[in-house]
């Protein structure tokens, strides 16, 4: 039996290696994965040597950020690392799956007793919370109190922290030492702005847009605080070709960027992987005329996708709910042909819906897939033993998930990455399916199969820009206006309770309420409460839960899984997640269980529901984008009611508000690595 998804980065900086013969945890599996990919990460990125290549032509802060360059490779100051190309370092093995359960997820290790304890120190001293002392240890390492005294505005790597706490930190412990222009607040500033940039999906940023976000945070000399993290290894640089040179002369024009280590590392392993994939013929698993036989018996696009994937290393796919069929036609022809065909969903949701179409256990997680938890398992080379990978829910991958696919997957395999390209993108850094397809590097197969019926007609017209008026002679599509949040919070309930199961047959535990935020009067936090005291009322005598409410588990930021408490002991809370037990402990229910008969259209994406109840309160303008709303609404089966509270707005969303840009470097990355670059 397969397991729910685990959290995608390390926990524990100590080698968890199991010892041998031990049984291994998913969280264990996943720990060990992740462990030998940033060993890769590393050995890459102590081979690369030498100065970034000149011949730009740049002024003003791009070329003050090339000179700093320039000056840390000459060893004026401590190197940081900057990006060039190279090929992938060979694969290491990693441990074979052990499967368990109930599954116990591990939070991160926890830090010494000792350490903490200086740590609380020096917080007190500073007057910041106590309750920061184990964060600020774990995020900071064994020398986080002698770091903190001597630079407190390192607080900043604290989850949750902002900078004008970090300040009030530093004033406490500096005195009058602390100002706005310390050298240190300009590094750590630098760094926090870009750790919000990828939480926005940002991989990288250009130095204007990093230089103009510093002066608001009052850093007198931003420049000068990029220099200085740049010079001291805190964030790298790079300079991308922009266009073309105007002539045989002239130098070709270039832009300067600035990111994190982990993203722009990762968005690199990515491209070489991809580029592996691409420029890599198929292995010679099957005769041509046995694939051609294959698409022939199939129909419209899933034949294009049959023959496409016969001999490509890498083939993107494009569709709704309804195209879901043509990769299951691709992975029974390969199974027919005796292949190793394997899915991977972003969630147990999506995995336990997809399973029913293809033949045998053949559908994992993503994660499950990379921990070993799931899955065919990896061969003695450390890559996974797959002969075909389908990837759904592909614009769900941020660039550190999609970097471990693409380098676990042997040479001559093939990766199919299909999923809807109007849904939302992925809640971690990147936009790695619609670079893709933006880059056109290999073949795309658009589904010709519309989602059928009034519903698929809606979502269709929004991914194109049109609010429609369908027709909806079942009440497929119900709205219901509101006045005021009081009301869209009443109606909701009354829909889920009573009006949905009573009209269409649709029990109250196979309705989903979609909102667009956890706060406000409306949000997930009001609307669960409010669900909760008429669906399943209790004392929450866990932690605030009771055995049969509907929870949503957040296993890693960004990433969750919706579940159910069938108990509480001991160890912790019980939950049922895609039939699957999973035991939260005590000290993490806090932090990563909610109640779940409402959701976030983030939280709701890679699954669906028979009915679902999206309610859109008047303070939801400013969030409303045609993603958000073709994500919402397509997140219903049979029927969808929209609680609607938002005048014109939702109809100006989806004509006018496509999805937030994000500033990646992968389609240049990729470029110069496909055929026919050098020409």
């Amino acid at each position: 039996m397969s397991t729910p998804e685990t959290p995608e980065e390390p926990r524990s900086a100590d080698d968890g290696t199991p010892a041998e013969g031990a049984q291994v945890s998913e969280a264990e599996a996943e720990l060990a994965a992740q462990r030998l990919e940033r060993e890769r990460i590393e050995r890459r990125k102590a081979e690369r040597q030498g100065p970034i290549e000149a011949g730009a032509k740049l002024s003003g802060t791009a070329a003050d950020l090339l000179a700093a360059v320039r000056a840390v490779e000459s060893g004026e100051k401590p190197p940081a690392t900057v990006f060039e190309e190279a090929r992938p370092a060979p694969r290491r093995p990693a441990p074979e799956p052990v499967r368990r359960a109930p599954v116990v997820p591990e939070g991160p290790a926890a830090p010494a007793e000792g350490t903490v304890g200086e740590v609380r120190e020096v917080l007190t001293r500073g007057g910041a919370p106590a309750a920061l002392a184990a964060p600020a240890a774990a995020a900071l390492g064994e020398d986080a109190a002698d770091l903190l005294r001597e630079d407190p505005w390192q607080l900043l790597r604290v989850p949750g922290v902002r900078p004008e706490q970090a300040d009030g930190f530093a004033r406490a412990l500096l005195g009058g030492e602390a100002g706005p222009d310390d050298e240190r607040r300009g590094r750590a500033l630098t760094v926090w702005l870009l750790e919000q940039a990828a939480a926005a999906g940002h991989t990288v940023l250009e130095t204007a847009a990093l230089t103009e976000a510093l002066g608001r945070q009052g850093v007198p000399g931003p420049e000068d605080a990029v220099r200085n993290a740049i010079a001291e290894g805190d964030v790298l640089v790079f300079q991308d070709a922009v266009g073309e040179a105007v002539g045989e002369d002239e130098e070709q024009p270039v832009r300067v960027l600035v990111g994190l280590e982990r993203c722009a590392l990762a968005e690199e392993s990515l491209a070489d992987g991809l580029a592996r994939l691409i420029n890599s013929a198929p292995k010679q698993d099957g005769a041509a005329e046995e694939w051609e036989r294959a698409a022939s018996a199939a129909e419209g696009s899933a034949a294009d996708l049959i023959r496409a994937a016969s001999g490509h290393g890498l083939v993107l796919h494009t569709g709704g709910e309804a195209a879901l069929a043509e990769p299951a036609a691709l992975l029974n022809a390969a199974h027919g042909m005796g292949l190793r065909a394997w899915a991977a969903t972003h969630s147990p949701v999506g995995r336990e819906r997809f399973a029913s179409r293809v033949d045998g256990p053949a559908v994992a997680t993503v994660a499950g897939l990379l921990s070993g938890a799931e899955g065919p398992g990896r061969d003695p080379e450390g890559a996974l033993a797959v002969d075909l990978l389908v990837v759904l829910d592909a614009p769900q991958l941020d660039v550190e998930t999609a970097a471990l696919l693409s380098e676990s997957l042997p040479d001559g395999a093939r990766l199919v990455l299909s999923g809807d390209p109007a849904v939302l993108w992925s809640v971690g850094p990147g936009r790695v399916f619609a670079d893709l397809l933006a880059a056109r590097a290999c073949p795309q197969i658009a589904s010709r199969r519309p989602d059928p019926g009034p519903l698929g007609e809606l979502v269709s017209g929004i991914g194109v820009g049109e609010l429609l008026q369908v027709e909806a002679p079942e009440k497929e599509v119900v709205i219901v206006p509101v006045r005021d949040a009081g009301e869209a919070v009443h109606r909701t309930v009354q829909l889920v309770a009573d009006s949905v199961p009573r009209a269409l047959g649709v029990p109250a535990e196979e309705t989903q309420v979609i909102t667009p935020g956890h706060g406000g009067a409306v949000g997930t936090r009001v609307l669960n409460a409010a669900l909760k005291e008429r669906l399943n009322p209790g004392p929450g005598r866990f932690a605030g839960f009771d055995p049969g409410d509907r929870v949503a588990w957040s296993p890693a930021p960004g990433r969750t899984l919706p579940g159910r408490v069938v108990g509480a002991d001991g160890q912790g809370l019980r939950l049922d997640c895609a039939g699957e037990t999973v035991v939260v402990p005590r000290d993490r229910v806090e932090q990563t269980v909610r109640h779940g008969w409402a959701l976030t259209a983030h939280q709701a994406v890679g699954a669906r529901w028979p009915a679902a109840v999206v309610v859109l309160p008047g303070d939801a303008v400013p969030a409303l984008s045609r993603p958000w709303i073709y994500t919402a609404f397509s997140r219903a089966d049979r029927h969808l009611s929209v609680v609607h509270g938002v005048d014109q707005a939702l109809q100006r969303a989806v004509a006018e508000v496509p999805a937030k840009p994000r500033t990646t470097r992968l389609p240049v990355l990729l470029a110069p690595q496909l055929p026919g670059a050098a020409d």
